[in-house]
Formats: structure tokens, C-alpha cells, sequence
């Protein structure tokens, strides 16, 4: 159910970053905030209090953004969420606005890692994803460099 309502608020969040080209700061303080969640329980209670009213939950919230310089979109945003009852979901927006800039860059989570140690590539490491292989072993680099200098001289 959280997700439903979380989103929306995320999805617009996101456009309004990417129209104004602050994706990236908008997703560090997104991520600055989510932390504090994760770490702080006394803040996680206050997130999900239905005692404190959403005025008051805004007005909280917009003197912990300020001494944390949000960038305004994302002090106006959370302030809207507050006043809107919905700051019990806004780990999971973030979550959700996280979700959609890694979409947006090409990013994939990895499910299951396959971890091999292979003493011939000397250092570096070498990645398979599916058909694509990223090679960036010393190993290889080393043969290159031979293989470069054989048709120099």
C-alpha cells in the first residue's frame, strides 16, 4: 500500500529534478535523509507519529533540511509530503526516486554474484554481465602494450 502512494510523489519528484537538470542533488540529499531514517530511531518515530500533525511535522522538517542544506526542491518537497500526511511513506519514495534516476542512467541491480579469483590477471579485475565482458586486467593491459610495441618495432 505504501508503495501506492509513495509512487506518485516519487515520479513527480523525479520529473521536476530532471526538468531543472538537479538530478544529482536532489538524489544525495535524498539519499543524506534516507540515512538519517535508517540510523536515527528517535526520527524514524517522528516520520511515522500520527499524534504530531502535518503542520507540525513540516515545520520540523523544514528546520532539519535547513541545517542540512537541502537543496530547495527537495526542502519543498518533503515539506509538501509532511503537510500532506504522507511523511510515514517517504523511505519508501526515496527508495522509489532512487529506482527511477538508476533506470534513467542505465543501472541494474545485480541479483546473484559469481565471485572467481584468477592469479594469471595479475591485478584488476575482469566483470561478465549476460554477453558483455568489461576486461580491465592488468593482464590484458600488459599484452596490449606487447602487442603494441611488436608493431612499432
Amino acid at each position: 500500500m505504501i508503495a501506492h502512494i509513495a509512487r506518485p510523489y516519487a515520479t513527480a519528484l523525479y520529473d521536476l529534478a530532471h526538468e531543472q537538470g538537479q538530478l544529482g542533488p536532489v538524489e544525495a540529499d535524498l539519499i543524506a535523509i534516507g540515512a538519517l531514517v535508517e540510523e536515527n530511531s528517535d526520527f524514524s518515530r517522528f516520520l511515522h507519529s500520527p499524534v504530531i500533525s502535518g503542520d507540525e511535522k513540516a515545520t520540523a522538517m523544514e528546520a532539519i533540511l535547513a541545517r542540512a542544506n537541502a537543496s530547495p526542491i527537495v526542502a519543498n518537497f518533503v515539506k509538501l509530503v509532511a503537510r500532506n500526511g504522507r511523511l510515514f511513506a517517504l523511505p519508501t519514495i526515496i527508495a522509489s526516486f532512487r529506482r527511477l534516476a538508476a533506470d534513467a542512467r542505465g543501472e541494474v541491480s545485480a541479483v546473484t554474484l559469481q565471485e572467481h579469483v584468477d592469479p594469471s590477471l595479475i591485478g584488476g579485475l575482469i566483470v561478465k554481465v549476460g554477453s558483455q565482458m568489461i576486461d580491465s586486467s592488468l593482464k590484458t593491459k600488459l599484452t596490449a602494450m606487447k602487442i603494441a610495441m611488436k608493431e612499432v618495432g
